[in-house]
């Protein structure tokens, strides 16, 4: 994205690359998360006039995005009409410190964070600022863009690009399955069936009660996820679990937590998708959050080069897993 910084005045031309797991968004709803101080008035003005292009197009509110899709955004002035604008608020000193320290590697394309669960990847719907905000903020200047998302209560591996290039090389490869993705999940119950290819379409534009439900329909997008049983726990308090490694051959929102359902063995801790009975049992075991880890990330750039990266079980998930063994 290049775009001028300032908050007050016009800024420049941006351009918005779609990032794989904002794939399947409405645009009103991408230009919400990524500009969380324009007004929706203005956001659907801008829209309406044919100001805001998608791949050199015109659009309307409604278009669904897909992954790689380059969004142009004209100038705005971001004050609030009426008055001089407000002192520029950032993202606050706490959430800035705590981005850096999950920094693990670096080179001249990427940027590798091990992201604590509990923190939205970006603003929007209701949450001011994310990590993407908070690492602008720590490195200005810098065209800082997400190359992929995880949910806001998963930890591990995420991806950010440094430069345009990049992030299109990296988004080619997750679009055309040449990276690989693993992640580590406790499911619930006992997992007997080996080692387990899913190949379930996914909707992932199902609305309950106004909140995005994905789920498993004939309809729906491909979405394969591979499952290997790395061990299984539940000799004491009655309580049965299976630590998973899943690998992820699509990358559809909620794919391993559906998935998983879908098997019979939801995430543990997972309060969407997830066993009620299940997740009250490990939570007397002290899991305070869902159990799904982005463990390791690993693909060869288009010029040969390898990359790869991997994060380990946060202590409070492998303490789970110690009390699961007594």
């Amino acid at each position: 994205m290049s775009a001028d910084n300032g908050t007050e005045g016009r800024t420049g031309v941006r351009h918005l690359d779609v990032a794989e797991g904002e794939a399947g968004l409405r645009l009103d709803k991408f230009l919400t998360q990524r500009l969380p101080g324009l007004p929706r008035t203005r956001l659907f003005r801008i829209i309406r006039k044919g100001e805001v292009r998608v791949n050199g197009g015109r659009c309307g509110p409604e278009t669904r995005l897909a992954a790689g899709d380059r969004v142009r955004v004209p100038p705005l002035r971001l004050e609030p009409p009426g008055g001089a604008a407000p002192a520029a608020r950032g993202p606050p000193a706490g959430l800035i410190d705590t981005v850096r320290r999950a920094i693990i590697q670096e080179d001249a394309r990427l940027l590798v964070l091990d992201k604590p669960a509990g923190i939205a990847v970006h603003g929007g719907s209701g949450i001011d600022f994310g990590l993407i905000e908070a690492l602008r903020a720590l490195r200005p200047g810098e065209p800082l863009e997400l190359v992929h998302r995880l949910d806001r209560d998963t930890s591990g591996c995420l991806l950010v690009a440094r430069t345009p290039a990049a992030l299109r090389a990296a988004h080619a490869l997750l679009r055309e399955g040449r990276s690989e993705k693993r992640y580590l999940a406790l499911l619930c119950g006992r997992w007997e069936l080996g080692h387990k290819r899913i190949e379930a379409p996914l909707r992932t534009d199902t609305r309950v009660g106004g909140e995005r439900t994905v789920r498993v329909a004939a309809g729906g997008k491909a979405s394969v996820s591979e499952f290997r049983l790395v061990q299984s726990y539940g000799r004491r308090r009655g309580t049965q679990a299976s630590l998973l490694e899943v690998t992820l051959h699509t990358g559809r929102t909620h794919q391993i937590r559906v998935h998983a359902a879908y098997a019979g063995h939801p995430v543990a801790g997972d309060p969407k998708y997830g066993d009620a009975v299940c997740n009250a049992a490990l939570r007397a075991l002290g899991l305070s959050r869902m159990f799904l880890h982005a463990h390791s990330m690993s693909f060869e750039w288009p010029d040969g080069a390898t990359f790869s990266a991997s994060a380990p079980l946060p202590p409070e998930l492998s303490a789970v897993l110690e009390r699961l063994e007594r």
